[in-house]
């Protein structure tokens, strides 16, 4: 019992009543195919239970967080989930302030800093005592000292304060609003519609006439004097206007010409719409010209130590951080400050964990906010192991997400240290090299949906391989392969000519069209870059972060699907997504049941008032306060998680109500639609894409970055979009199961036998080995990458010893 979580008759979602012992203290992974119910086992059972316990062990009332469907289970500890779900969306937030590291240099630089004189520029050396004021040694000039507030960009006393220190300011891009070339009325202000224009334009030769300056509408800008520029950009009533006219008041009515600026309004409205506004396309971030980027206050960012600024060691790699980490612990060997040493050694760990889960290319200066779910949840996971907590159940979900397989030793060398610090880690992962690493794996299957929720298969790997009802020892005991179509392409192709994007060196890069081509190399290295970044952002008119493009005029479109988030909108799912929900509204307001109820199209929707539940407003739950915790979802006590109301409920096809379809799984659904052709392509698609196994009402919050990625290829899909299209795919196997890789990779094959081209970021190796082509990027990450390592067939990179992708491609090929 001790050594046991035992679960006994689980249902919660697809579970079937499952029993099963899950081992403490082990390596523990999860795995079977996409939605057989591996999230619910280990997220919605064990992490909800771990909560609600310990809420009800420290006399809290438990009811607020419902129980989950289960007759018990024992043997729980206090629980920490790692998922790839990125909730700190603060612009403030980086890479060195999320793990402390940043707090550890304060520290440094605070004690060990030399500074410039202000008056002298003589350089100053450390202070002995932060606290006293320092003196220079040539001039004698008194300095305050620098307290560890005054390098942190969050504090008044640190941060830049042309840009409070953000590194960025928000400017509005003239360029984009003004055309210098043409007059008023031919369009200068390229957001003035003919009404608003004409408007504008009589204000404005108002405000001339006023002023005595020659504003006509049929004058071109780029022949304005500089006072009839201001005024058309800032406004009569600007300081930077009336500068020109000191001692005449601005006019008080429009028909004189009050005009308030085209910028000016911009400005207002932007801000007055929490930068929402309509010109808000218009509003660009550029570089704080004051502190470049650099964020602290131009005392405090050029203080050194080891000849290396605070700011520029944010803005490289950690694996630099790393060996001017051993610089400074070499510098200072002989000195006698136990307090330097600790802080010195502890950061230094703390590099070395991360450098170790594969995250040593990321720079300290890098938001929070841009970080991959794989790459936050790594983070957090090396923060982690630093805490020393024993007796804790980890879950983690799918750590290897966007991780080069060169890597994942390492990340499996971390997960085991927690293991024997006392800890239970139970990881939901694909990959085969972790499941050959576990000390224990549970599989649950066999497929997804109301087809999956059992256990059938349980041990190590070696013991799951002779276990016949075992999905995935099956699978990995046959080494089944994608068979690749070897195409040749169509004789063309889209060439970058010397990428310079970030880390990327002078890259040139051919895309072969009519091809499936794998972009590869390890994390960091230039990949997303190039595609992304690159190509992406590219037209045959423009492109930037590059010399040139050619090529681009053999593609009609570029279709880009990546992982960023569909929706922070609770409301929205994938039924609304997919306007599959449209629909359905449609089909049930069609019904005689609707109609004997005189209810339309809109009673059946959750996201306007009239047949919705107004208690929760069609949401199906409500947040209870939970006080100094966050707030909890709780089912609504009215509508009882149904979200309408009862007339509305009172309506059924084929037996289901509208509340039971967005419960229903799209494969289970597809039975249902036979008669009707655009809801049933629609649920095939997304099958095809491998997301059968999602409800109709799963709202898109909840999807991992690789399920909401082949959500947004399907939509494309649907689109049916008309001659040759580029599609640009980021790690498109993320989250799938290896049984469903074949289908996704059938349905690419799909696309690019109809003539299209498919680009893929990719690590799963299985995938590149069957690719037409590969370019693989490297050779590190960071500034150790953005070169191209080899380019060719997925053989030639096999027999590139450089590569460190073609080392684990041998075994496929």
């Amino acid at each position: 019992m001790k050594d046991m979580i035992r679960i006994r008759g689980a249902r919660e979602n697809n579970l079937k009543n499952v029993s099963l012992d899950v081992p403490k203290h082990q390596f523990v992974v999860v795995t079977g195919p996409s939605g057989s119910g591996k999230s619910t086992l280990a997220l919605d059972l064990l992490q909800r239970e771990c909560q609600r316990q310990y809420m009800e062990s420290n006399g809290e009332s438990g009811e607020s967080l419902e129980k989950p469907d289960v007759d018990s289970i024992d043997g729980l500890s206090p629980s920490i989930a790692v998922n790839q779900h990125r909730t700190n969306r603060n612009p403030r937030s980086t890479v060195g302030t999320v793990t402390d590291m940043y707090t550890y240099l304060r520290l440094i630089f605070q004690k060990k800093g030399e500074r410039r004189c202000l008056n002298c520029q003589t350089l100053i050396p450390p202070p002995v005592d932060e606290q006293e004021a320092i003196h220079c040694p040539a001039c004698a000039r008194v300095h305050e000292p620098l307290t560890k507030a005054a390098f942190s960009f969050n504090t008044p006393s640190g941060a830049c304060p042309s840009c409070s220190g953000l590194g960025t300011v928000t400017d509005i891009n003239k360029d984009a609003v003004f055309q210098m070339d043409k007059s008023l009325e031919e369009g200068a202000v390229t957001f003035w519609y003919d009404s608003v224009r004409q408007y504008y334009t009589a204000i404005l030769e108002a405000a001339g006439g006023y002023y005595g300056l020659d504003i006509r509408g049929n004058k071109a800008l780029n022949a304005y004097s500089e006072a009839e520029l201001d005024l058309l950009f800032y406004g009569v009533e600007s300081d930077t206007f009336a500068r020109h006219f000191p001692h005449t008041k601005p006019p008080k009515t429009v028909s004189k010409g009050k005009f308030e600026g085209v910028l000016t309004g911009m400005w207002r409205r932007y801000q007055e719409k929490n930068g929402q506004s309509g010109e808000a396309a218009y509003f660009i971030l550029q570089e704080c010209r004051s502190c470049k980027g650099e964020r602290l206050k131009k005392e405090t960012r050029e203080v050194t130590v080891c000849s290396r600024t605070l700011p520029s060691i944010c803005k490289s790699s950690i694996h630099d951080l790393h060996q001017w980490i051993g610089d400074v612990q070499r510098f200072y060997k002989q000195a006698d400050d136990s307090l330097l040493h600790t802080v010195l050694h502890d950061l230094s760990v703390k590099v070395e964990r991360v450098i170790r889960v594969g995250l040593g290319y990321l720079s300290l200066d890098r938001n929070s906010v841009t970080l991959s779910g794989g790459e936050a949840q790594r983070l957090r996971l090396a923060s982690i192991l630093g805490s020393g907590l024993t007796g804790v159940l980890y879950l983690l979900d799918e750590p290897t997400a966007g991780l080069h397989p060169k890597d994942t030793d390492g990340l499996v060398d971390i997960m085991k240290q927690l293991c024997n610090l006392g800890n239970t880690v139970l990881v939901i992962e694909h990959d085969p090299r972790v499941i050959a690493e576990a000390d224990h794996v549970i599989d649950v299957g066999p497929a997804a949906g109301r087809f999956g929720g059992e256990i059938v298969g349980q041990g190590t790997l070696v013991e799951l391989m002779n276990q016949p009802a075992s999905i995935t020892g099956t699978y990995l005991k046959h080494e089944r392969r994608l068979q690749g179509a070897k195409r040749p392409g169509n004789g063309k192709t889209i060439t970058i000519h010397k990428a310079n994007k970030h880390n990327l060196k002078d890259v040139t890069a051919s895309f072969p069209l009519q091809t499936l081509t794998a972009v590869t190399g390890v994390s960091g290295s230039g990949k997303s870059s190039l595609v992304f970044d690159v190509l992406a952002e590219a037209t045959p008119s423009h492109f930037e972060g590059c010399q040139h493009i050619s090529g681009l005029e053999h593609v009609d479109a570029i279709i880009r699907v990546d992982q960023a988030p569909l929706s922070r909108m609770q409301r929205s799912n994938v039924a609304t997504y997919m306007d599959l929900f449209a629909y359905l509204r449609k089909l049930f307001a069609a019904l005689p049941a609707a109609k004997e109820r005189g209810l339309s199209a809109k009673s059946f929707s959750f996201n306007t008032p009239g047949g919705r539940c107004d208690r929760c407003e069609g949401l199906g739950q409500v947040a209870v306060d939970m006080h100094f915790l966050s707030h909890v979802q709780v089912e609504c006590p009215v509508c009882h998680g149904k979200r309408f109301k009862e007339d509305v409920l009172a309506v059924t096809f084929s037996g289901y109500t509208i509340a039971d379809m967005l419960n229903l799984r799209i494969e289970e659904s597809l039975a249902l639609f036979d008669s009707q052709k655009k809801l049933t392509s629609l649920l095939q698609l997304l099958c095809e894409v491998g997301l059968g196994y999602l409800q109709w009402g799963q709202p898109v919050t909840t999807l991992s970055g690789g399920e909401a990625q082949r959500l947004k290829l399907a939509k494309e899909l649907a689109r049916h979009t008309a001659g040759h299209t580029l599609y640009l795919l980021d790690e498109p196997t993320t989250g799938l199961h290896p049984s469903d890789i074949e289908n996704l990779f059938v349905l690419l094959g799909k696309l690019v036998d109809a003539g299209n081209t498919v680009v893929v970021v990719e690590h799963t190796t299985e995938l590149i080995a069957a690719s037409d082509w590969v370019i693989d990027m490297g050779p590190g990450g960071g500034d150790a990458g953005g070169k191209v390592v080899a380019t060719g067939k997925p053989q030639d990179i096999a027999e590139e010893k450089g590569s460190f992708t073609g080392a684990f491609l041998a075994p496929y090929l």
